[in-house]
C-alpha cells in the first residue's frame, strides 16, 4: 500500500508522513527530494513552478510509487499533489494508493513557513500553492492543526492501516 500525504507546503506532510511511516514500520519518501536542482532554485526564489516544469518531478514521484507497488513494499510519500491531474499521475485510480489531505487555515501554514529552517519553500509560494490547490474529493481530509500523534492515529483508524498489513 502507498499512503500519499498531500497538501500545500508547510501543512505538515513530512512530519506526519515520517511519524506514520515510523509507527507502521514502512518506508518514508519525501517528494521534495526528487525535484531537479533548477526547480529547487526557482522555488527558493519564490517563483512557482508551471505544470510543464512539474511533469518530470511528478514522473519521478510516480516511479517511486510504482517501484514500491511492484516490489510489494508499503510506503508513505509526502507530496503536495495540488491538482487532480497530479494525483491521477501519482495513482489516484489505483486502490493500493491512498491519499490523505492535510488542510489548515492559511494563517497557521504561513506561521509554520515563516519559522521553518533549511527548506527551499517559504511564505512567498503559499499564495500560489493555495491558488493551485484543487481540494480532493473522497479522500481522508484532516485538520493539520491537530497534533501529529492524533493525525497518525486518525489515519491508521480511518484507512484501516496497521503495521506490516497485507495490501
Amino acid at each position: 500500500m502507498v499512503v500519499v500525504m498531500m497538501g500545500v507546503s508547510g501543512v505538515g506532510k513530512t512530519a506526519v508522513g515520517r511519524a506514520l511511516a515510523a509507527t507502521l514500520g514502512w518506508e518514508f519518501h519525501d517528494a521534495d527530494a526528487l525535484h531537479a536542482p533548477e526547480a529547487i532554485s526557482r522555488m527558493a526564489r519564490g517563483e512557482p513552478l508551471t505544470d510543464a516544469q512539474r511533469q518530470p518531478w511528478l514522473a519521478r514521484v510516480r516511479a517511486t510509487i510504482a517501484d514500491a507497488l511492484t516490489d510489494g513494499r508499503d510506503i508513505v510519500v509526502a507530496c503536495s499533489a495540488l491538482r487532480e491531474s497530479y494525483r491521477e499521475v501519482l495513482g489516484a485510480n489505483d486502490s493500493r494508493v491512498r491519499f490523505v489531505f492535510l488542510d489548515a487555515d492559511p494563517a497557521l501554514i504561513r506561521d509554520r513557513l515563516a519559522t521553518r529552517v533549511g527548506h527551499f519553500s517559504g511564505t512567498a509560494l503559499l499564495a500560489s500553492q493555495l491558488a493551485t490547490l484543487q481540494p480532493p474529493i473522497g479522500v481522508l481530509t484532516l485538520d493539520a492543526a491537530r497534533p501529529v500523534d492524533q493525525l497518525v492515529a486518525a489515519i491508521r483508524s480511518r484507512l484501516l492501516v496497521s503495521p506490516n498489513r497485507e495490501p
